[in-house]
C-alpha cells in the first residue's frame, strides 16, 4: 500500500505540529542510532535528511515547540556500550546541508549580514568533498598521541585509541616545530571503495559480516574490540578540522589544514578556496562530476569560512556552526564512469546491456553495474566505454543510466556495436519486429537459459516426469547430471557407470531412483504436440503447439517443412506457415529461428535418438465445426475438458478460453458461469454437452 503523502507543512495545526515533532524526534533517534552505533543504517541518506529537514521546517514554523529531545539539539547519538567514554574539550558539531544552489546563497548571504559586509567585501571559503566516513578526534600532547575519540553525542564519544593507533595515515608524533602543547586534530576515517569490495569478498568468503557501503565498513572496522582485526582493514584518514589547540598556527581554515599535511597527517587534495558565491557551486558541479573516479565516498562539498577571525565571530548554534555547510549531493544520483558494457542473458534468452561502472554509493548502496536496458537505448543516450555518466537508484530498483556527461567523454571512444550473436553460447540473436529486446536462439543449449528449458521441459503439459522437478532439474543441472533435454533418458546408463550413484545422494534412496528411472522410461513416449509445446519455443504454447501439431501430423514433415523455411520468408514453406490460423509471421519467425540454429537442431535431433514422437491426426476440414472458434465452460458429464478440447480441434474447430465476438460456439455445462452470461450477452450460440456431440456427428456416442 503507498504511503500517504505528509501534511503540507503551511496547513498544520498546532496540535498536528506537536504530534509531528514527537514523531520525528523518536523516529530520526532511532534512525542516529543505526547509523551511529550500529553501523547498520536501515534508509538511505536523502530519506534521512528528508525527515530531518521536514523537522526543521515544521520548528521553524513553530519555534514554540521545540522539543528538549529535538534533533537539532542533538549531535550523532549516545556512545556504544562496551567502550570508555571520552569528554572532549571542545564539542564536535555536525554541520547544516545546504541542498541547493540556493540554500548556499542564503548561507552566503547570512554571513554577510551578520557581519555586517557590503557587497563589495569579497568572503572567502575553503571548500572540499564531504567524505562520507566516521567523525574522529585525536588529541596530541607534548606532540604525542594520547587519546582518540569518535564524536559521540558530540560531547563525549568513544575510546578508540588502540585501534586508532593501527592507522597508518594518523602519525603517533607531530612532525615539524613549534607543536602546541595541546593539539586535538579532527577529521574522517574512510575506507576506500576498492578495499571496501575487497573486504567484502573475504567476509563472504568466510562466512562473515557483509557492509552495506564503506561508510558501514569503516565504522566497524574502527570500533573492533580487538585492534588487530582494524589493523587488518585498510583504513585511511584525512585531517580537516581541530578541537582544543593552546597556540593557532595559521590564521585561516586553508592554512590550518596545509599545516595539518606539514605535520604528517593526510588532507585532501581537492581542498579549494573559492573567492565567490558562483566559484563554490562550479567546485560543487565540477566535484559531483568526478564522484564515481575517487576511491572514497564523498555525499556533496563542504564550505568553511576561510579567515578563523570572522569564524569566532560569527561562532554556533546548538549543534552546528555558522560558518560552515554541507552542500549535500542529490541523494540517489551520481556520476561514474563506464568501465565496461557487458551483455547479460537471461532465462529466457533476452539480451540485456549492462554499465560496468567505477564504483560509487548511490542512496547508502555501493553501485558497481547499471542497466542499459537494450541496444535502443544505448544508441539513444550514445553511451560508450570510457564515458561519464549519472546513474539513478530509487528504492530497489536496479540503478539505470541517465545519460552522459558528454564534456567528459575521452577521445577515441567509440559508439557501441550490440551484438548479434549470444556471447554466452554463440547462436544467433534475433530481435522481432516491433520488439525492443534481442533474444538468443539457442535455447536447448545456452548455459544462461538452459535451466529454464528444462523445468519447462519436464512440466506438467510438456513431458510431465514425476520426481523430476524444479528443485531435482536445478540441482542435477548445478552436478552437471542433466544439461540437455536428451541427458534424462541416459541418466540410468550413465548412473551405472558413474563412481557416484544417485542412491548415495542426500534424499535419495534405491525405491525413489528406481521410481524415478520409471517415470523417465514411462516418457519415452510423447504426442507431436506435448513435443513441440516441451521446446519452449518462444510464442509456442500449448494452444499454438497443438497447431503446429494438427497441421503437420509428424515429426518428420515438421523437420522437413522447417528446413524448406529457413531459406526466407518468401520461401513456399515459411508462407505455409503462417497461413496456419493464428500463426502470423512472428511466431513463424521465432519457431523456424529455433529449427534453424544449428547447435539447437544438435541437441533436439540428440532427444530423438532418445523418444518416439506419436504422431498427431490432421485437423479435419470437411465437418461442420471446421472452422469454428468453440469455448467449453462449466463440467462436462461425458469426457474431460482435456478430451473435448482435443476432439474440437481434430474436427478442425479452434478451441479458445476466452468469449468474444469471434466466438461461435459455447458449450455449457453445470456450474457454467461468467463465460455463459458472457456469451448471451453477445448473443453466441449456446450449446449442451449433448447438443455439442449431435453437432459433431457423436450424439450416439
Amino acid at each position: 500500500m503507498p504511503t500517504a503523502s505528509p501534511t503540507p507543512i503551511d496547513v498544520l495545526t498546532e496540535d498536528e505540529a506537536a504530534a509531528e515533532l514527537k514523531r520525528l524526534a523518536k523516529e530520526i533517534a532511532a534512525h542516529d542510532v543505526r547509523y551511529y552505533q550500529d553501523d547498520a543504517p536501515t534508509i538511505s541518506d536523502g530519506e534521512y535528511d528528508a525527515l530531518r529537514r521536514r523537522n526543521n521546517e515544521i520548528e521553524a514554523r513553530f519555534p514554540e515547540l521545540i522539543r528538549p529531545d529535538s534533533p537539532t539539539r542533538r549531535v550523532g547519538t549516545q556512545p556504544a556500550r562496551g567502550f570508555a567514554k571520552v569528554r572532549h574539550a571542545v564539542p564536535m558539531l555536525s554541520l547544516d546541508n545546504a541542498f541547493d544552489d540556493d540554500d548556499v546563497r542564503d548561507f552566503a548571504e547570512r554571513i554577510r549580514r551578520f557581519l555586517k559586509l557590503g557587497l563589495e567585501v569579497p568572503i572567502a571559503f575553503a571548500a572540499e568533498p564531504k567524505i562520507d566516513g566516521l567523525s574522529l578526534s585525536l588529541r596530541y600532547e607534548g606532540g604525542r598521541l594520547v587519546s582518540a575519540a569518535t564524536r559521540g553525542d558530540g560531547s563525549v564519544g568513544e575510546d578508540v585509541t588502540a585501534n586508532v593507533r593501527t592507522l597508518k595515515d594518523v602519525p603517533g608524533e607531530l612532525r615539524g616545530r613549534k607543536i602546541p602543547d595541546v593539539c586535538e586534530v579532527r577529521g574522517e576515517v574512510y575506507m576506500t571503495k576498492s578495499a571496501f569490495l575487497d573486504l567484502n569478498r573475504r567476509q563472504a568468503a568466510a562466512g562473515g559480516q557483509v557492509f552495506a557501503n564503506p561508510r558501514n565498513s569503516a565504522a566497524g572496522s574502527l570500533r573492533q574490540k580487538d585492534a588487530a582485526i582494524t589493523a587488518s582493514r585498510p583504513l585511511g584518514f584525512f585531517a580537516y578540522s581541530w578541537g582544543e589547540i593552546s597556540a593557532m598556527p595559521a590564521n585561516t581554515q586553508s592554512g590550518m589544514v596545509k599545516w595539518f599535511a606539514r605535520c604528517g597527517f593526510a588532507t585532501n587534495p581537492l581542498m579549494k578556496v573559492c573567492d565567490s558565491l558562483d566559484a563554490l557551486l562550479q567546485f560543487h558541479q565540477e566535484i559531483e562530476l568526478q564522484r564515481g573516479e575517487l576511491d572514497y565516498d564523498i555525499d556533496g562539498v563542504v564550505y568553511k569560512l576561510d579567515r578563523l577571525d570572522w569564524q569566532a565571530r560569527l561562532g554556533a548554534r546548538d549543534r552546528s556552526p555558522r560558518w560552515a555547510v554541507a552542500h549535500k549531493f542529490p541523494a540517489e544520483k551520481a556520476a561514474t564512469t563506464v568501465k565496461a558494457i557487458e551483455i547479460q542473458v537471461g532465462r529466457t534468452g533476452a539480451l540485456t546491456p549492462v554499465a560496468k561502472l567505477e564504483p560509487v554509493t548511490v542512496g547508502g548502496v555501493v553501485v558497481q553495474n547499471a542497466t542499459l536496458h537494450n541496444e535502443d537505448e544505448i544508441a539513444r543516450k550514445d553511451v560508450r566505454v570510457g564515458d561519464t555518466v549519472t546513474i539513478q537508484r530509487a528504492g530497489d530498483v536496479i540503478p539505470q543510466v541517465l545519460g552522459v556527461v558528454l564534456e567528459k567523454r575521452p577521445r577515441g571512444a567509440k559508439p557501441y556495436r550490440f551484438p548479434t550473436a549470444c556471447p554466452i553460447c554463440g547462436s544467433h540473436a534475433v530481435r522481432e519486429e516491433g520488439e525492443a529486446v534481442r533474444r538468443c536462439t539457442g535455447g536447448l543449449v545456452c548455459p544462461a537459459q538452459q535451466v529454464e528449458r528444462l523445468r519447462h521441459f519436464v512440466s506438467r503439459n510438456a513431458f510431465d516426469i514425476e520426481g523430476l522437478g524444479e528443485k531435482q532439474i536445478q540441482t542435477f543441472f548445478a552436478d552437471g547430471l542433466i544439461t540437455a533435454p536428451a541427458e534424462i533418458f541416459t541418466l540410468k546408463q550413465r548412473d551405472a557407470r558413474a563412481p557416484h550413484k544417485l542412491v548415495e545422494r542426500d534424499g535419495y534412496g534405491e525405491t525413489s531412483v528406481r521410481n524415478l528411472f520409471a517415470a523417465i522410461e514411462a516418457r519415452r513416449t510423447i504426442p507431436l504436440n506435448r513435443l513441440i509445446y516441451a521446446l519452449g519455443i518462444r510464442h509456442v504454447g500449448e494452444a499454438n503447439a497443438r497447431l503446429l501439431a494438427r497441421h503437420f501430423g509428424s515429426i518428420d514433415t515438421l523437420l522437413d517443412a522447417m528446413d524448406q523455411a529457413a531459406a526466407g520468408p518468401d520461401s513456399e514453406a515459411f508462407q505455409d506457415l503462417t497461413t496456419i490460423e493464428g500463426i502470423g509471421a512472428v511466431v513463424a519467425e521465432a519457431i523456424v529461428e529455433f529449427f534453424k540454429e544449428p547447435r539447437n537442431r544438435r541437441a533436439f535431433d540428440a532427444l530423438l535418438r532418445e523418444v518416439r514422437v506419436e504422431n498427431m491426426e490432421q485437423a479435419r476440414r470437411d465437418t461442420k465445426v471446421a472452422g469454428k472458434t468453440v469455448v467449453f465452460t462449466g463440467s462436462l458429464e461425458r469426457m474431460t475438458r482435456e478430451e473435448a478440447k482435443t476432439m474440437a480441434e481434430r474436427l478442425g474447430a479452434k478451441v479458445a478460453g476466452s468469449v468474444s465476438k469471434k466466438t461461435d460456439y459455447v458449450v455449457a455445462g453445470p456450474g457454467a458461469g461468467s463465460k455463459l452470461a458472457r456469451a448471451k450477452e453477445a448473443g453466441v450460440a449456446v450449446l449442451s454437452e449433448d447438443e455439442w456431440l449431435r453437432l459433431v456427428g457423436q450424439g450416439d456416442a
